[in-house]
């Protein structure tokens, strides 16, 4: 892969202390906002069908360094998230070796320690691979609460794109089987009326059915799945690469968007539709007008063709699994002593599409900005815009 400009790696557990983030190649001065950030996390905890965790933590994040008067240095940024439920599990995750354990300590780990796998997550798996015998040891990490501080991570990304017009945004076109068919007209309005529906649909009449069908499904202890869609504009030419595989703009943002945890498919564009398409139907023509600027009349390539961004916009849809805790119990393998059994149950989610649909939108923000970073270069934001020529 190419030379990275925006990095980051993000530490944490779910029941832990914090979840944290140190990015790296971020220029010089860029306004970053706490309070920006902190409305994204609040995005990615809202939506309809979202569990009792949501209620207790109310996610903010902490600047610790890289950022000064409201500007980057050009110097890491670190970030911080407390987990506000650390103070009831403060025992169970100490980080510190427990040598003469209370009686009351011992119960507390015990009661939250569990060798009963879940299907549909990392339990089984991770178990064999780390050689855990507590599946809390798996859960923790692997849990979608990290998700939180990549939302972070993605909304400074989101604000250094914005200082060159580069803007997007989510939103829910299926929750189970209840889909939305007709979109409204322009980018505009579905991102107006997405954001003032409770599951971030763009149609009211289909909003209340995807909430009548959470409702269902969190009656009868079962969870539910959906679609959504990333949508960013103005992105200019030439992001990503032909030459080698894995720097391709559209494998890199499959990778980003297929790794947040439950999403098992990606499509660019068309996506899936393409198989139903001939050639002459599905290749967007490419026209000039009367000023010698290329136009296009479709955009079923999603922005992207060859692995390079062409100037349209990047549409990118995502297909999330339901979520795979539930009331309903599953069979599985106590994995303590290889016997059947019910699967363990967390405290979770009947539904979190419109919050998968943010984390998305958050990591499309961080693959874009590190190849904007890449192809513009510069290492201040006065030398990245006489280099963009904007």
């Amino acid at each position: 892969m190419g030379m990275k400009r925006f990095r980051f790696l993000t530490s944490g557990e779910s029941h832990g202390k914090c979840l944290t983030a140190i990015i790296e190649g971020v220029p010089a001065g860029i306004r970053i906002k706490a309070d920006v950030i902190n409305k994204d996390l609040e995005r990615r905890q809202s939506g309809y069908g979202r569990g009792a965790r949501m209620k207790i933590e109310h996610d903010t994040v902490e600047i610790k360094s890289g950022i000064r008067f409201g500007k980057t240095t050009g110097a890491p940024i670190c970030l911080e998230i407390k987990n506000n439920d650390y103070l009831n599990w403060e025992d169970v995750m100490a980080v510190n070796s427990q040598e003469y354990p209370t009686e009351e300590t011992l119960r507390k780990i015990e009661e939250k320690s569990f060798t009963k796998a879940r299907p549909g997550h990392a339990d089984y798996a991770g178990a064999i691979k780390y050689k855990h015998s507590d599946l809390r040891d798996v859960l923790e990490r692997s849990s979608a609460r990290k998700t939180a501080i990549e939302v972070a991570v993605g909304s400074v990304a989101k604000q250094i794109l914005k200082e060159f017009g580069i803007i997007g945004f989510s939103h829910v076109i299926q929750i189970g089987n209840v889909k939305l068919d007709f979109y409204p007209k322009t980018y505009t309005l579905i991102k107006e009326k997405s954001e003032k529906s409770s599951v971030m649909c763009a149609d009211e009449l289909v909003s209340d059915r995807m909430e009548r069908a959470i409702d269902e499904a969190g009656e009868e202890g079962d969870t539910l799945g959906g679609k959504f869609e990333v949508i960013y504009g103005n992105i200019p030419v030439g992001l990503g690469s032909y030459v080698h595989w894995d720097m391709t703009l559209d494998g890199r943002l499959a990778q980003a968007i297929m790794s947040i945890p439950a999403v098992k498919a990606v499509e660019i564009g068309a996506g899936v539709d393409a198989a139903h398409l001939k050639g002459s139907q599905m290749h967007d023509e490419i026209f000039i007008d009367k000023n010698k600027e290329v136009y296009r009349q479709t955009n079923n390539a999603g922005g992207i063709e060859g692995g390079i961004s062409n100037g349209e916009t990047l549409i990118i849809k995502g297909t999330m699994k339901p979520i795979p805790t539930m009331r309903k119990s599953l069979a599985t393998v106590d994995m303590k002593n290889m016997t059947p059994a019910s699967a363990h149950f967390e405290r979770s989610d009947v539904c979190a599409v419109p919050a998968c649909a943010v984390v998305a939108e958050a990591r499309t923000a961080i693959i874009l900005v590190d190849e904007f970073l890449s192809k513009v270069g510069g290492d201040s934001l006065t030398e990245m815009k006489a280099h963009y020529g904007k």
